[in-house]
């Protein structure tokens, strides 16, 4: 986390800022919904999405109160989606920390989330004089439940190509990273000539994350992943390492078992880790999201070279050595 707040260190007041205003947005008259908001903000999280806004926002015209809103609104929105996915898995911890279906049960989770997202169309409002932000975001929002519906839909489906994976992924990660960055400069009146191959930077960075966080779950610990290893093969997720595993392990017919397996015990899900990480998928998989952070290196070349470039290639290198 020290290397991930070295590249905030020139938004840092700013990020400041936003979290203050976060947690001003989701206080309300009701103990139990601002009890539940603030538990969720608590419990940490990247900031990542704001973060990119205000870097956007630094390539033309840089102004914190024209991003304000659209930096808080984004993280309202990517964690409405978190609050909704840990009910779907019926995940009870993210970050290190219990979730909110864990403390307080489904119902509570389901709106928590729900709120979220109805406080980020608030935010959102104040751009009125600034369509595109809104047109963007709310296909972005369609495209993540999209993707959400999509991934639970083909659970335990052994038959996902590369391609499948690839439009998931879009869909439930890179587009929301994307519209962070490309917004925060329109937000502050940038020309499509900048915001356009910020939106490319931040697609293919989207992408990088997502893979990388695929391969995190098959490799890391829960300590540094502040939850269970092996969550997506416990749920049927098929992601790129399986993907890979399944079409060239050598032990690919006991993979294919215990992949489609419902109720995996713990160690079947080891011996799982143990068939994926044997045969190669993870350097795969490695490689899959070095070509999306050199493309999106490629994007930072159109822009004007102020010291924000460095920060975000530098970052765009960090999200394929990232252990959380």
């Amino acid at each position: 986390m020290d290397e991930m707040l070295g590249f905030f260190e020139d938004i840092q007041q700013d990020l400041q800022v936003v979290e203050r205003e976060l947690r001003s947005v989701v206080r309300t008259q009701n103990s139990l919904l601002t009890e539940t908001s603030i538990h969720l903000l608590n419990a940490g999280g990247k900031r990542l999405r704001p973060a990119l806004s205000l870097f956007g926002a630094k390539f033309y015209n840089f102004n914190l109160e024209k991003v304000l809103p659209l930096a808080v609104a984004l993280e309202l929105i990517h964690m409405s989606s978190l609050v909704h996915d840990d009910v779907v898995d019926a995940s009870m911890t993210r970050r290190g920390a219990p979730t909110v279906k864990a403390k307080w049960g489904n119902s509570i989770s389901t709106h928590i989330g729900t709120y979220f997202f109805a406080r980020s169309l608030i935010l959102l409002a104040r751009y009125e004089e600034t369509p595109l932000i809104s047109k963007i975001l709310s296909d972005t929002s369609v495209k993540m439940c999209e993707g959400e519906i999509q991934q639970i839909s083909a659970s335990f489906d052994l038959q996902q190509s590369l391609r499948d994976y690839l439009y998931r992924i879009k869909r439930k990660t890179a587009l929301l990273i994307a519209a962070s960055v490309q917004l925060g400069a329109v937000a502050c009146g940038a020309p499509r000539s900048i915001h356009l191959p910020l939106r490319r930077y931040g697609h293919s960075i989207g992408m990088a994350f997502q893979i990388t966080d695929d391969i995190l779950d098959i490799v890391s610990n829960q300590g540094q992943l502040g939850k269970p290893v092996g969550g997506d093969l416990r749920q049927g997720i098929i992601t790129l390492p399986v993907i890979y595993a399944l079409a060239r392990s050598d032990r690919q017919e006991r993979l294919e078992e215990l992949v489609h397996k419902v109720e995996k015990s713990e160690e079947e899900v080891q011996e799982s880790i143990r068939i994926i990480r044997g045969c190669g998928a993870i350097e795969y998989s490695f490689e899959i999201a070095l070509k999306y952070i050199r493309k999106a290196k490629e994007e930072l070349k159109s822009l004007p070279n102020i010291p924000t470039r460095l920060t975000l290639s530098s970052a765009a290198d960090f999200v394929g050595i990232r252990k959380f």
